[in-house]
Parts: structure tokens; sequence; C-alpha cells
């Protein structure tokens, strides 16, 4: 609470030596699941913000820039999705994302964490926008590594929407190389794996080159690309792998699928954002040359 104006406000820590400040207007709702700790605030200037453990997620003013990055250039280069797996994405906004192609006929969206589905169902309307509802939908509140091992069906897209590798975290089994290698066993032939990735900012790539050599190392081939996220207080990595590569269409083939395939006007991704994505810093491609990490169940990557 600012004591002269009375303002009470919002601090995250980015890095031990970093912090984000934002203006808070609201609190709608504060609690514990079984797996983490939940906040729901409103601030000035993101709006409505999904905070995890002390961790700001996804905020409504910017959330359809880490969605779309996340769920379209793998979609877009894939010939035709009909059958995409998503590994978390509790918000419902990633799934929105992908039932956005006309071509996807079923979406299997696994959570571990039911009562945070639930929550952001009532909560966070304008992120899903009725895809819990869509009869391609199918839900399971479990194990997302789990339900791959279980069962030998195959899918065209999978994409890992999920808290970052952290050794307390429930999320580190779905960055190993182990997992990799196991989603890689539940794609078709020419199957589109896509990650959130960490920071991808100066000084604070550690995860995001981690998971970057970890994809790379299990499957062959990795894609690394970045997004500018102001809720996340930093540039935010993503890495696909299993696509072809990132210049194989041109931007105006790009445009044309997305005419198209998608439902709705996308507000990021296009054409010409696809070569932008792509295209990172020359210190950040030297930092994923250096890399030699991987991570597994026993090495988990701490943020820097």
């Amino acid at each position: 609470m600012d004591p002269q104006t009375g303002d009470e406000w919002y601090v995250e820590s980015v890095q031990p030596t970093l912090f984000q400040e934002l203006k808070l207007t609201a609190r709608i709702y504060s609690g514990r699941t079984a797996y983490q700790q939940v906040e729901i605030i409103e601030t000035d200037p993101l709006g409505r913000t999904l905070v995890l453990d002390g961790k700001t997620q996804s905020a409504e003013a910017d959330e359809f820039i880490y969605h779309e990055a996340l769920v379209h250039p793998g979609l877009i280069a894939h010939p035709g999705p009909r059958d995409v797996f998503i590994a978390g994405g509790g918000e419902g906004a990633t799934l929105r994302e992908v039932l956005a192609h006309r071509t996807v006929e079923r979406a299997v969206m696994a959570d571990l964490d039911g009562e945070l589905v639930e929550l952001c169902k009532e909560h966070l309307p304008s992120w899903h926008r009725g895809a819990f509802d869509d009869p391609r939908t199918e839900l399971f509140f479990g194990d997302a590594r789990q339900r791959l091992e279980e069962r030998s069906e195959l899918f065209d897209a999978i994409i890992i929407d999920v808290t970052d590798p952290t050794e307390t975290g429930p999320s580190l089994p779905l960055f190993t190389e182990s997992f990799y290698r196991l989603a890689l066993s539940r794609l078709r032939p020419g199957g589109v794996l896509v990650s959130q990735a960490g920071p991808a900012a100066l000084g604070m790539s550690r995860v995001f080159t981690a998971i970057c050599n970890t994809i790379g190392r299990a499957t062959g081939n990795v894609s690394p690309y970045r997004i500018d996220m102001l809720s996340f207080g930093s540039s935010w990595g993503l890495a696909m792998t299993g696509a072809p590569a990132p210049n194989a269409l041109t931007a105006q083939e790009i445009d044309d699928r997305i005419k198209e395939r998608v439902t709705g006007e996308l507000r990021l991704y296009d054409g010409a954002a696809h070569a932008g994505l792509f295209s990172l810093p020359r210190w950040l491609r030297r930092d994923l040359e250096s890399e030699d990490r991987v991570i597994t169940e026993d090495t988990p990557v701490f943020l820097d």
C-alpha cells in the first residue's frame, strides 16, 4: 500500500534482483488447490491476471500473444492437423486457439489440476470463450505424461503449456529428454511438438537454452523462437520440433493457410510476424550454441 496515494501494488520477482510492480485494482480470488497457490487479480495496465505460486501465468492484456505464438506456427506448418494433445493449459486459451483451426476434429487437454480449470472456467471467460464446451474437446484431469504412456493413440500435434521445470514444481517430468522421446512416439509422421520454454531475455536464458537443447537431443531437431511478454516481465521462449524448418513456408503461404483454416481474426500471428518470431538476436543464438545441459528428473533447471 502506498501511504501517500492509498494505492495498492502487486509486486512480483522476475529474478532475484529484478522486480515488476503493477497497480492492483481488485482481488478476484485467492486460494490453494491440491497442487498450487492460485491468485486471480486485476491490475493496471494488464487487466485480469492469473498468478500461480507467485508467478504470473496469463494476463488479459497480452495473453493472445503467448497463446497465438504457442499454437499457430506449429499447426500452420502441419499440412492438416486433425488430432491435437495439450498438456496443461488450464485457462483454456491454448485450447481456444487449437479449436480455431477448422481441420481440428479432436483436442485432448490433459491438466493435472482440475480445481484450477474450474476456477478458470468461472473467472477467466475471455480466455476460454466456451472452448471447454466445444464437442471436439476432451478434458482429462490427471498427469499428461501418464496419459501418453498408457494410451497408444497418435496425434498430429502435441502442445506443452505447463509451468516451468523447477525442482519443486509438478511440471518437471514434462521437460525431460525421456518425455520428449515419449511424445515423439505419439506423433503421426509429420507431427509437430511445441513447448513453452521459459524466459528468453538477456541474462535470463538458462531455462530456455536447456529446454531447447533437451528437445534437440531427444528429437534430432529444434526450432527456437520467442515473443515479448509485458506481463511476464521479459521476452519469453518457445520451441518447436517435428515441423519443417521455419523458413519452409513463405509469408504469403502462411497467410493463405490462415485464411483457409483459421476462424476469427488473429492479433499476433501472420506471415510477416512469423519471420520475426524465429529471428533470434546474436547473443541468444550464442547462448543456444553453447548450451550442453539436458533436463532429467534428477537435474531440474532453476530460474535465473
